[in-house]
């Protein structure tokens, strides 16, 4: 990430609560377990501690325990609802950000129990309801997934 620019104070570090604050996610979907620093309206960098208790890992794969590379992507798209949130001012608003689409994503590197996950992810485009993203996950300062991804903000569905 970055140096932040003018007039974009960084925020960070956020603990769990501030990201439960930010996303309806709960146990046993909640990606995000801290937010190392936040750009407004513009980058996030978050983690996952990856371990080995992980619903997961039981059927995935017994005896090679690896992160599915769907997981890693919703660990990016949390961790870029969190930005999002954060920039747009919503956090407590009961807005939802919905996955779109999502592109070019790609897996360098397996990720396995026992490791964190560095989340990093950059606005693209930002509107009112629809942003664009850029992000990657990193294991030791290596690209382990990167994905380029589009999510719509909106109202929760009514009850």
């Amino acid at each position: 990430m970055s140096e932040a620019g003018e007039g974009s104070a960084a925020i960070g570090p956020l603990d769990v609560t501030r990201v439960l604050a930010a996303l309806p996610h709960r146990y046993p979907m909640l990606l995000v377990d801290r937010v190392e620093e936040i750009i407004p309206d513009r980058s996030i960098a978050a983690v996952k501690a990856v371990t080995f208790n992980e619903g997961f890992f039981q059927g995935h794969f017994p005896g090679r325990p690896i992160m599915p590379g769907v997981l890693i992507v919703e660990a990016l798209a949390q961790a870029a609802g969190v930005l999002a949130v954060e920039s747009l001012g919503l956090s407590g608003s009961g807005k939802l950000v919905y996955f779109m689409a999502i592109e070019d994503a790609k897996f360098r590197k397996p990720v396995e129990p026992g490791v964190l996950l560095r989340l990093e992810v950059e606005f693209v485009q930002k509107r009112a309801r629809v942003c664009k993203f850029a992000g990657r996950a990193l294991v030791d300062g290596q690209v382990a997934a990167e994905a380029n991804f589009t999510a719509m903000i909106a109202d929760p569905p009514s009850a």
